[in-house]
């Protein structure tokens, strides 16, 4: 069996500028409903996979890469967008391919950011 092991990576400066933006309690609340939002879509999206509904399937990586971008989740954006690339191209071995790096990444970063904001309570 091949291990996949993905390194993900954040960007720091973006949860502090939104810190600086919208203090404590509005940061929280906004990286709160986006890490919800991101998990949600994440399941939308392998459903939508699942039942062949490629339009519906690349609407929700769409906004996958507008939610991943607003927190600094930069890795998982740029694996929604290469889901909607995929998609766009009709590539369906390379689709199914890419949504599984999409799923492992998603939830390493969602790990990851959950892990960071405990450190910071």
């Amino acid at each position: 069996m091949l291990t996949q092991n993905e390194v993900v990576r954040f960007d720091p400066d973006r949860l502090k500028d939104l810190y600086d933006q919208l203090g404590e309690r509005g940061a929280e609340n906004v990286v709160c409903r986006a890490l919800e939002e991101l998990a949600a879509r994440l399941s939308h999206t392998e459903r939508c996979y699942r039942e062949r509904r490629t339009g519906d399937m690349r609407k929700s990586a769409r906004s996958l890469i507008a939610i991943a971008e607003q927190i600094g989740m930069w890795m998982l954006a740029r694996v929604a967008r290469d889901v909607t690339d995929c998609i766009d191209a009709g590539d369906a071995v390379a689709l199914g391919a890419v949504l599984a790096r999409l799923l492992r990444i998603g939830e390493r970063s969602l790990s990851e950011i959950w892990e960071l904001q405990d450190l910071s309570i």
